[in-house]
């Protein structure tokens, strides 16, 4: 397999022809934000917080699915990048039902981490607080979809690894939102193993464990990549 030669952000980086960007500047030691990429499944680009520049081109590109290509210029944090992912961020929060302090992940989100990583103080944006249901009729786990931001890891998770296909995602613009079974009660599910695979991969707190309080919620990203 050949290796390509690119630049990303003024420096000189190698990657294998079947690499994206993304994993490019992460060998290449650059770090690029991203909430929907998951090591271990594959990637489908819905959160667009990764979006690069590529000298030559006047759109903005996703670097989880950009494949290398020999001498092209990439820039991954530009002043123009960073505003659009603290808009991205910002929406995200004002989107849900986002309050930190009584969150069963607070401390350890990924969507928290990138407010903090993008210098997010305040959420310039009126939040849309919608009525969104919390589906606790599995014995061992739960969903709330007011904490979901629709990075599609848990459908990616149960379909590439688990092979339970379980999830979905509905897609209804503003009403989207996953399902289980053709939008079942999750503990009707005929086809869910409780592997607990998607606890571990929801970057919020919107999968939990039954019983989880505040703050007490701590994912183990590595056993998906494992």
């Amino acid at each position: 397999m050949s290796v390509k030669t690119l630049t990303i952000n003024g420096e000189l980086v190698s990657a294998r022809e079947d690499e994206t960007l993304l994993e490019a500047a992460k060998g290449g030691g650059v770090h690029t934000p991203t909430l929907c990429h998951l090591d271990g499944v594959g990637d489908v680009g819905p959160c667009r917080l990764c979006l690069l520049e590529i000298a030559g081109s006047n759109k903005l590109h996703p670097a989880c699915l950009r494949k290398v290509a020999e001498g092209i210029e990439v820039n991954t944090h530009s002043a123009r990048l960073q505003k659009y992912r603290r808009t991205i961020i910002e929406m995200s929060f004002a989107e849900g039902n986002h309050i930190c302090s009584v969150c069963v992940a607070n401390g350890n989100c990924e969507l928290q981490d990138l407010a903090i990583e993008m210098g997010m103080d305040h959420v310039r944006i009126e939040y849309q607080l919608p009525n969104r249901t919390v589906d606790t009729s599995h014995d061992h786990f739960g969903i709330g979809h007011d904490r979901c931001v629709l990075c599609n890891r848990c459908v990616r998770v149960c379909d590439e690894i688990e092979g339970a296909h379980t999830w979905e995602m509905v897609v209804r613009w503003s009403k989207s939102h996953v399902i289980t079974d053709l939008n079942q009660p999750w503990g009707t599910s005929q086809t869910c193993t409780s592997c607990g695979k998607y606890v571990n991969a929801c970057p919020t707190g919107a999968i939990f464990y039954q019983g989880s309080s505040v703050g007490e919620i701590k994912n183990y990203r590595s056993k998906i990549d494992f």
